[in-house]
């Protein structure tokens, strides 16, 4: 009896040094981590709370990661990782021998391996992440420079290797799994992989907070679960690890990049782990994204930091689908990214189609979006789909558009407010134009002619107009060209572009106007145009510019000033709107003395 009393007080003294996680104080050098060394690594299984699991130290694998980065190689013990290894929102979970944090669990390194090894950042590397938050000064928010999105040169990201960084798989939470795979190829295109699975928190009551006020900012410790998010709201997309270390307000988390982007700014996001779904391949976290609880101002090779508090400026975004007494309204925020931010926002108006219970097969589609930037500066515009195969295509289209409206070159001109109205059309907007006929292929100058367009609509249905084209004197002896395109098309045949170079233009009221001018995307131009070399200050273009004027400029400043040839439009008008067509016809217009 008194043997088992005293068995039953071991095993509860054993469970209780476990159990108690070791206070935040001195970080254990690499030079005094050997090869046999027990160890215990916290990190949350399911809900909020930490939980240790036991490793061994294997050895340390010398400047595994780079000239002076090296890595600790640990054998998963405990019977429960065994079964699935490392897990991909297992990153950052500290690592503690004999009290002491020696580093973060940050690292797969074989797939289908018997016994399964885990790699793990040291404690002076993450130190090191957390030292540079706060070391420099932050820009403003509103004229803070947007990410650059492009994924880093990480061979361990996307090649088959088993060795590689225990990348979050960012969960788009807020969307339907039809959508997300809709969406998954190109989020993979940045290096962002998604899975379906993620929840948030944050959706209907709270889309409208950008984050909670330090009060409600809760006490993070090593081992809690945080997830680092690229929208917030009603749409989450957001990557789920572990904290590594907290000092004060000053958080170190993963072990390894995110997306490797350096300087960002980045929302700071509680996060509860629903479930671990174990796998052979690679082992994944599902979580809920809670509230902003501060901002990922570091994205390095050794781990992401940030401060608690507050989170970063972001971009608002509504998205309105269907009319009447009941539409749907989705809002969130996006980060400032230029590339990420209208993959995200598309995701959001394909939800708004196909995400629903009373999502219908529509005959076709308009979107209409306003970019806002400040109350005076705004861009608007319109584009219509025929039928939801023609959407899903077409709506690609409308990707490019927008990035074209978010790549400006002016960092304090970021938006602070995109909102999109979807809505479904009654009829197929598609028409097949069939005729386009001049009246007369010779005019004298100072007369008028006709330009005759016939069409049948996806039902077959005739429809016709003609347009009296006044021939201006100044045509005369010229030989032109009538060309009938949707607007994108003129756009391009008349050197207008929806991009600009760096440096091609010096404000951004030159910018707003440059992409105010893009012609309607519905419908279809009508144009008169010549043939001739342009010359652009900027996005303004002038037809047969001296050629003295040409050099000077272009020596001066090549960005600025260039010379291509295009058509020069000398008259145009829009037909048939709110329909699609890709027509694009050219008929010879001789206008004699």
């Amino acid at each position: 009896m008194g043997r088992t009393l005293l068995t039953i007080l071991l095993l509860a003294s054993a469970a209780c040094r476990l159990g108690a996680q070791p206070a935040q104080g001195e970080s254990l050098p690499l030079a005094d981590i050997k090869a046999g060394q027990r160890g215990e690594v916290w990190t949350v299984f399911q809900g909020t709370k930490p939980e240790p699991f036991a490793v061994e130290v294997a050895g340390i694998i010398q400047n595994s990661l780079g000239p002076g980065k090296s890595m600790i190689l640990c054998r998963l013990t405990d019977p429960r990782v065994q079964n699935m290894g490392a897990v991909a929102g297992m990153s950052g979970s500290p690592l503690y021998i004999d009290g002491r944090f020696a580093g973060a669990m940050s690292y797969q390194i074989q797939r289908f391996e018997t016994v399964r090894y885990a790699g793990f950042t040291p404690a002076a590397d993450m130190t090191e992440v957390a030292d540079r938050v706060g070391a420099r000064t932050p820009a403003a928010p509103q004229e803070a420079a947007p990410l650059d999105s492009t994924p880093p040169p990480d061979s361990a990201r996307d090649s088959d290797s088993a060795f590689r960084a225990m990348n979050p798989v960012f969960a788009l939470g807020g969307v339907s799994p039809r959508v997300a795979s809709i969406m998954a190829p190109h989020f993979a295109a940045l290096g962002i992989g998604v899975i379906a699975l993620g929840g948030s928190s944050q959706g209907r009551q709270n889309a409208g907070a950008q984050a909670q006020p330090a009060a409600a900012v809760p006490a993070l410790q090593p081992g809690d679960a945080i997830s680092v998010a690229l929208a917030t709201g009603d749409i989450s997309l957001a990557g789920t690890g572990t904290v590594s270390q907290v000092d004060g307000n000053r958080v170190v988390a993963f072990g390894h990049p995110m997306l490797g982007l350096g300087d960002v700014q980045l929302p700071m996001c509680s996060a509860e782990v629903v479930a671990i779904l174990p796998s052979n391949l690679e082992s994944v976290k599902v979580a809920n994204v809670g509230p902003v609880i501060g901002c990922i101002s570091e994205d390095r090779l050794s781990g992401v930091s940030g401060l608690l508090g507050a989170g970063p400026e972001m971009t608002e975004v509504e998205v309105v689908a269907g009319c009447g007494a009941a539409p749907r309204t989705i809002r969130f925020q996006v980060v400032r990214d230029r590339r990420i931010a209208p993959l995200i926002m598309l995701t959001a108006i394909v939800e708004s189609v196909f995400g629903s219970n009373d999502s219908e097969p529509g005959e076709g589609f308009r979107i209409v979006s306003t970019v806002t930037f400040s109350p005076t500066q705004q861009l608007s515009r319109e584009s219509v789909y025929a039928g939801q195969q023609g959407f899903v295509s077409g709506v690609f289209d409308f990707l490019s558009g927008l990035s074209a409206e978010l790549q400006n070159p002016f960092e304090k001109a970021l938006p602070r407010k995109v909102e999109f109205r979807v809505e479904r059309l009654e009829a197929n907007p598609s028409v097949t134009v069939e005729r386009f006929q001049l009246s007369r292929s010779a005019v004298r100058a100072g007369e008028t002619f006709q330009a005759t367009l016939g069409w049948r609509n996806f039902q077959g249905a005739e429809g016709s107009c003609t347009i009296d084209i006044p021939v201006d004197p100044s045509w005369a002896g010229k030989t032109l060209e009538v060309v009938v395109a949707p607007g994108r098309v003129l756009d391009e045949l008349t050197g207008h572009g929806h991009m600009f170079r760096p440096g091609q233009l010096r404000s951004f009221d030159a910018y707003l106007g440059a992409m105010r001018d893009n012609r309607p995307e519905d419908g279809l131009c009508i144009a008169v145009v010549e043939k001739s070399a342009l010359f652009f200050d900027q996005a303004v273009a002038t037809p047969d510019a001296p050629a003295s004027i040409e050099r000077i400029a272009g020596a001066a400043d090549s960005a600025r000033y260039q010379r291509r040839d295009a058509l020069v439009p000398l008259w145009e008008t829009h037909v048939i709107p709110g329909k699609v067509s890709f027509t694009d016809l050219h008929r010879t217009l001789r206008v004699v003395e």
